[in-house]
């Protein structure tokens, strides 16, 4: 079977494009390393260079293993041909945690920069724990406007070429855009059919900063996932 052709779209607040279909690696229970590794470089044999990842999916290593193994072996030839989202998880969405947390990631990953971060959720928890479910007592209201600084220090230090949100509404939204030097540059929502059209209606009722300005872009559960 030969290679496809993925389109891809301009993500605003960033020079990258990102292709429109992607491959998502969160599964539960966990797949297992080699697993993943071998799905995703069958994935890019396919013609896929937009893989989705999260600290809590546990799948950046694996990622990062078929990465390094595709360039070796010659399935791209470039990193660059690549584009890499990953999530900030929910105990580390606090201002002096959010840049060590991307760190970790590319450390994982193999990489010097991946081309979009996005914050997974728009809760944060009780640092040091990454589970899900989050504990009841382990929630914590977030700081929308320290944590979005932190993930704006992220893209200006080079480590991400773009920034972004997760599962946020237009209210939570609001919330970052209203003090935001950068804006999020996509909405990563699942296709919860009456949540995603909700979400597009209002969208086009913002005015600051709104749809022109803001990418959603769209899981598709094949599987028990966790997004």
């Amino acid at each position: 079977m030969g290679s496809i052709s993925i389109p891809d779209v301009p993500l605003k607040s960033s020079n990258r494009r990102m292709p429109v279909v992607g491959l998502g690696t969160a599964a539960s229970p966990f797949s297992g390393s080699e697993t993943t590794k071998l799905a995703i470089l069958e994935a890019m044999k396919l013609g896929y260079r937009h893989f989705d990842t999260a600290t809590l999916y546990q799948t950046e290593q694996p990622l990062g293993d078929a990465i390094a193994e595709a360039l070796s072996t010659g399935i791209i030839k470039s990193r660059d041909e690549l584009f890499i989202a990953s999530k900030l998880w929910c105990s580390d969405a606090h201002r002096e945690l959010v840049v060590p947390a991307l760190q970790k990631s590319l450390e994982n990953l193999q990489l010097e920069y991946i081309d979009l971060y996005v914050i997974h959720w728009p809760v944060s928890s009780k640092p040091g724990s990454y589970e899900f479910p989050i504990k009841k007592e382990d929630f914590l209201p977030m700081d929308f406007k320290s944590v979005w600084e932190a993930m704006e220090e992220c893209q200006n230090l080079g480590y991400t070429k773009a920034i972004g949100v997760s599962n946020f509404s237009c209210k939570k939204l609001g919330d970052i855009l209203a003090t935001a030097k950068i804006p999020p540059a996509a909405n990563q929502v699942s296709f919860l059919k009456k949540y995603f059209f909700q979400l597009s209606h209002n969208l086009e009722q913002n005015n600051h900063k709104g749809p022109e300005s803001i990418e959603v872009s769209i899981l598709l559960p094949t599987c028990s996932c966790m997004d």
